[in-house]
């Protein structure tokens, strides 16, 4: 397909383009309960085309481009219609133009994984049993779940002589728990792991099977107020987000941010001013989830935030070339340094330890996150309630000057890290 795909190109005359070819190769299980109820195996290889075009517009140099994707099952004729017609449409995308990745080091890679050597079925038998190892009776259950454990092989092709690809696996899947007394209620899960992180599933389930029975004997909200708030699990990654995000070469450009280079941007105030920072400072990695990126980017591990120093701008090749910087591919997973405290420390004042909202949100533009409160604990200094209802809302921009990280870290999709977060004074709305 490759080849019909490059003569079509040829024919057409179009001389920028990216080629990518993913295979995906998937072994998925689907669980009523602990009972297998299908099983289901999948092999299919999808290429997506994007073709570029430069042109001028009132003297101004441009670059568009667009996507399309193409099938084993098209024949020459619409291949050529496809690719015909995404290069009409890129000489509507009016970018100022820039250059294409150059070519780097061509070569192939399989990523490490213990995932490999195993059969797709191999491994899905191991993270089922994973799934299920902490289901043993209790008043909360799993009432249903999904395990998918993945291959992708991944070829990129361009006009600018990038040849590369490379192997990966994942695990990711899904699950409800369930309790019915003292009242009905269900909590939902997703997980996905670059390995087979059984006991990091096993706690997850745990956990939730937990939460599961607290928020089912859960019956009212906080108090409005002001709390010490702690944040768990996966909620730590989408506060962290504030920084990922702010450091992205569109929002750079684009003035969305004002972070800079070799500023501290964990000690700045909504008004650009400086401050102590009395808690943990914050060091956050970019891990790369692949050797390269969709445009043939060499990927790699690089600082974010030095104790919340920037030290990397980083994004796709169109942005990155428009502000200067090095194209660095776009990331999705973090690695953050622990702190020194332990959540059983951060809890010896009075506290509201919020472990599940109903939707949280960490808006990056005005730096305020929060959510409504799915199931929470409240200390008062002696008695731990459950409560449910009410909502948080914060702002990182103000509390991140003194917010603490646990010591006490979790692996889970994307993110390595602290488990838990604590910021004092947050607003609450309650009863």
């Amino acid at each position: 397909m490759k080849d019909k795909i490059l003569a079509a190109l040829s024919r057409l005359h179009i001389d920028e383009y990216i080629i990518n070819e993913e295979r995906t190769r998937s072994a998925e299980l689907f669980f009523i309960k602990k009972t297998l109820d299908t099983r289901r195996i999948k092999d299919y290889t999808d290429y997506a085309v994007t073709v570029y075009r430069s042109f001028d517009k009132d003297g101004t140099a441009m670059k568009g481009s667009s996507m399309v994707h193409i099938y084993d099952s098209q024949t020459d004729a619409e291949i050529d219609t496809a690719l015909s017609g995404a290069y009409l449409a890129a000489s509507f995308v009016c970018n100022p133009t820039y250059g294409l990745q150059e070519k780097d080091s061509n070569d192939f890679v399989e990523m490490k994984s213990d995932l490999q050597g195993k059969t797709l079925e191999e491994s899905a038998k191991i993270m089922a049993d994973a799934l299920f190892a902490e289901d043993n009776g209790g008043q909360a259950f799993l009432n249903s779940a999904e395990l998918f454990v993945n291959e992708i092989t991944v070829h990129i092709w361009s006009s600018t002589g990038i040849d590369c690809g490379y192997r990966k696996y994942y695990v990711t899947g899904e699950f409800v728990a369930q309790c019915k007394e003292p009242q009905d209620v269900e909590t939902y899960q997703s997980f996905r792991y670059y390995n087979l992180e059984t006991q990091a599933l096993k706690t997850k389930v745990r956990r939730t099977l937990d939460y599961t029975l607290a928020r089912a004997q859960a019956s009212k909200a906080p108090a409005a107020g002001n709390y010490r708030v702690i944040i768990c699990d996966s909620y730590v990654k989408e506060l962290f987000s504030y920084y990922t995000a702010r450091s992205m070469a569109p929002y750079i450009f684009a003035g969305y941010s004002s972070f800079k280079l070799d500023e501290n941007v964990q000690a700045k105030t909504a008004d650009g001013k400086s401050r102590e920072i009395t808690g943990d400072t914050v060091s956050i990695r970019l891990m790369p989830d692949e050797p390269y990126s969709d445009e043939g980017t060499r990927m790699i591990e690089r600082q974010l935030l030095d104790k919340g120093v920037l030290k990397t701008y980083h994004g796709g090749v169109r942005f990155s070339r428009y502000i200067g910087a090095e194209p660095t591919g776009d990331y999705r997973s973090i690695k953050v340094e622990p702190g020194s405290t332990s959540i059983e420390d951060m809890k010896k004042q009075p506290y509201l330890q919020v472990v599940n909202f109903s939707d949280f949100q960490m808006d990056n533009f005005t730096g305020h996150f929060g959510g409504e409160i799915r199931l929470a604990f409240l200390c008062d200094g002696e008695k731990v309630t459950p409560v449910t209802g009410g909502s948080i809302n914060g702002s990182i921009i103000d509390a991140q000057s003194s917010l603490i990280l646990s010591k006490e870290t979790q692996i889970e999709g994307g993110y390595e890290g602290p488990l838990a977060v604590c910021f004092d004074n947050i607003p609450v709305a309650g009863e």
